[in-house]
Parts: C-alpha cells; structure tokens; sequence
C-alpha cells in the first residue's frame, strides 16, 4: 500500500522572537496528501450500479468482492461472445492478443516476480523491463517517491542487459501462451539496432517496444522521442534489423507530438503506444536539494491521464496504425474513455503496485461493459470521441481560444 504522507504548514517566519509583531500566532496546519492508487479492500461488496461478470467459471463480482452468484448459461454464453481480441502488427505477422489489456513496461518485472499472485495468462501482453545492450546498474537512490496523484521514478533502466534477459527469461517466456513484449533502450542508433537484431527470432519474444525517451549520445544527450528526424531514423533503422512486431513509445514532453508520430508510422512502425512518463521533479524534505538521486523523475499515475488522453486523441488523427494507451489507467472508465479517444488497447502501470491483479480485471470489465451494451466486440468502443475532422493542436493554444 502506498502511504499518506504528512505535511506540516507552518504561516508566518516562526524563527523571529517572541515579541516580535511578525510572529505568526497561527498553529500549523498538518495535512495528509491522500495517495490516488489504492490497494482493493477486498472485505467489501461491489459498489452499487457497478457489476463485473469474470469467465472462465469465476463469480460475479467486482474489484475484490468476497462472494457473488454464479453467472447463469446465458449470462455466460453472452460474456463468451464478445471478441476482445486485437492485432497490433498486421503488417509485420501479427501480434495479436487475447484481450486489449497490457502490463506496462517497468512495472511488472519480466512476468515472472507477479507469477504468485496474477495469473499471467490472463493478461493481453506484458511490457516487460527497458533493456539495454549492456548491463546498467541504475540511477543512485533514491530513485522514487510518491507524489499526490502518482509517482516520480529514476529507476535508471536497471538491467542485466539483452544477453542476459534472452538467457534467463526467454525459455520461460517460450512456455507462457501471453505475449511478451521487450521494451529497448539505447543511446545510440546502434545501441538499439543490436538489441533488436539479438532479440529476433528469440523463442519466447512477440514484439519490441522502442523507448526513444532516452538521450542521443550522438546529439549532445538531446532525446530521440523529443526530434522528429531522430525518431524517424531510430525506428528505421530498427524495422531494417528485425521482423518482429515494432512498437514505438511517445514521450509527451514536446509541445506538438503529431509530427512526431506521423515520421515514426512513416519509418515503419507498427504501432504506437502512448504516453511515456513527464518530466518531473521533487523536492527534499528539508528543501536544499533535489530528492531524487538523479534530480529528475518519470512522473506516472492519475496525475498524468488528462496529458495521455489529449495526445492520443491528437495521434489518432494522424497516424492509420494502432495506438495503445498508457497514463493512469486504475479503473474500466480509464479504459473506456482512452478507447473513446482512439486507442485500440491500453497498458496499466503504476496502479499495479497497489494492486497487482487489477489488469486481469480490467479485461473482464471490459468484456461486461460490451454485454451490458448489446455487444460482441469492444471494437465499437474505440475512437467515438474523435472529431469528424481533424482538429487543431493543443500546441497551437487551441484550448485558449475564446
């Protein structure tokens, strides 16, 4: 569980004298900061007007209710109706998944440290940890901390590098009927291009997500998602060195991302997920320094919903490939309001550290929401908040406009 924080106030300069007219009289103000992601109370019922039917012979309920009636034969046949089924890679083999439901990357290991208490199986995809071409050690502590709304990370992609992930988890992933995907990070084109040339053809590997949110060492440390042309040439150079399904991950810290996407489908891509963490910073308790270890964190959780829904909704109307979805996922309406915007799946994220199991319920919700509408296929749900015509940027100011 992720812990309220207290926070002293304290009005006025309190280090004055006693006498002094300046000294503030007030008591402090002690104020918790509430954490936005928490664990399922599992002791409690459904909320009211709020059902979840799961399959595969499991019990009506919702978010963690003890007990709740069987679903009948027809109940059940409808829910075994409706296709959740995606493909993210047509052009390139396919990748297709059971359910539009991903594990982002960072948050769930290599699949195997939730194996105890999720079952895996259930799942559409795993993202598994960034991988580098060589082991990293990471960023120096501390590398996170809670915010109100989410969290700041500086993980520092800490990885045992590409040879070693093939080695260990390959054969195990080999074995799992879920797709994994193996996010890739590099500071250099050729750091990327030879981790997706050893990872091809890896028994066990569905896909690569690229994380270009990473500094050109070759422009100065200037990232690759942040520079059209960069993020052109890296996913070129990637597609030219592998066949396996190619997905390419957004950074939202650029103030018009459509051209971005538009030259990332151009150099070959076959999807696009979005968003990566903002850039984010805090500050130590005593306040004469940055907290973090390296100053600078990822900040992910609810906080930063309203950034991912904007961009997808801006990408969706310029790229023809697939959009999954990633930014506070923590409840079936996130869902349901990123399909509305255009995502064809998403990924669930830092909620999983308070509660692991939330993805595989997601696809159930899912698969109740298409019953509760007269569906089979949730493919209905996807882009019916998008503008007939293409609309302006936010970059633009568009949203200032009177």
């Amino acid at each position: 569980m992720v812990k309220a924080k207290k926070q002293v106030i304290i009005f006025g300069d309190m280090r004055v004298g006693k006498d002094s007219p300046n000294r503030s009289k007030r008591t402090p103000t002690v104020r918790k900061v509430k954490s936005a992601i928490v664990p399922v109370d599992r002791t409690k019922g459904p909320p009211a007007g709020r059902p979840r039917v799961e399959t595969g012979g499991a019990a009506v309920a919702d978010l963690g209710a003890p007990t709740a009636p069987q679903p009948t034969l027809a109940e059940q046949a409808a829910l075994d109706r409706v296709d959740l089924s995606v493909d993210l890679a047509p052009e390139h083999g396919g990748l297709r998944l059971a359910n539009p439901i991903l594990v982002a990357s960072g948050t769930f290991g290599y699949g195997i440290e939730y194996g105890e208490v999720v079952d895996v199986g259930r799942l559409g995809a795993i993202c598994c940890k960034g991988t580098t071409l060589r082991p990293r050690a990471g960023n120096p502590p501390p590398r996170v901390t809670e915010t109100p709304g989410g969290m700041l990370n500086s993980i520092g992609l800490q990885n045992p590098g590409v040879d070693a992930v093939i080695e260990k988890y390959g054969p195990i992933w080999q074995g799992w009927k879920v797709p994994v995907i193996v996010n890739v990070a590099g500071e250099s084109i050729e750091d990327y291009v030879e981790v997706a040339r050893r990872l091809d053809g890896v028994p066990g590997v569905a896909g690569i997500e690229l994380n270009i949110s990473c500094p050109n060492v070759g422009k100065g440390g200037l990232q690759f998602a942040i520079d059209r042309d960069a993020a052109r040439a890296v996913t070129a150079a990637v597609r030219r060195a592998t066949e396996l399904p190619l997905l390419v991950k957004l950074s939202p810290n650029v103030a018009d991302v459509r051209p971005i996407a538009r030259a990332i489908e151009e150099a070959g891509a076959d999807a696009i997920s979005a968003i990566n963490t903002l850039s984010g910073l805090a500050v130590a308790p005593d306040r004469t320094r940055a907290f973090l270890g390296n100053v600078y964190g990822g900040l992910s959780g609810p906080a930063i919903k309203p950034v991912a829904l904007r961009i997808v909704y801006e990408v969706a109307q310029v790229v023809s490939i697939p959009i999954v979805a990633i930014g506070g996922v923590t409840s079936i309406e996130d869902v349901l309001d990123f399909l509305a915007c255009g995502a064809v799946a998403v990924q669930v994220g830092t909620a999983i550290f308070a509660d692991p199991e939330l993805p595989v319920r997601l696809a159930d919700d899912l698969r109740a929401e298409c019953v509760r509408r007269g569906l089979d296929s949730y493919r209905p749900l996807i882009g019916t908040a998008l503008p007939k015509r293409m609309g302006a940027s936010s970059a633009k100011g568009a949203e200032y406009r009177p």
